[in-house]
């Protein structure tokens, strides 16, 4: 590794760490249906900045940020999603 690829190492790592973050929670999620800890303002704005991160990175060609911010969106969305989808079981009516 040279100094010029320093940067891109740094973003790599970065991706993985930050994006494989969301896996546990990801299958905690699916797997107990428990949504009760999660926010569902923090998780709407949180997926909304994610999807614009993505679009970011695909407007500059980076693919560090293109990889990362699609696969955190695909966790995100899908614990927002699960949230929506028990609460609105759990409150028919609201």
């Amino acid at each position: 590794m040279t100094l010029s690829n320093l940067p891109d190492a740094v973003g790599c790592l970065a991706a993985l760490l930050t994006t494989s973050s969301f896996v546990p929670q990801a299958v905690l999620t699916l797997r107990t249906r428990d949504v009760s800890g999660i926010s569902l303002s923090m998780y709407s704005v949180f997926t909304l900045g994610v999807a614009l991160w993505l679009l970011y990175g695909i407007a500059i060609g980076e693919w560090p940020i293109i990889a990362a911010n699609a696969v955190t969106l695909a966790l995100a969305a899908t614990i927002l999603f699960t949230k929506l989808r028990v609460e609105r079981a759990r409150n028919p009516g609201a």
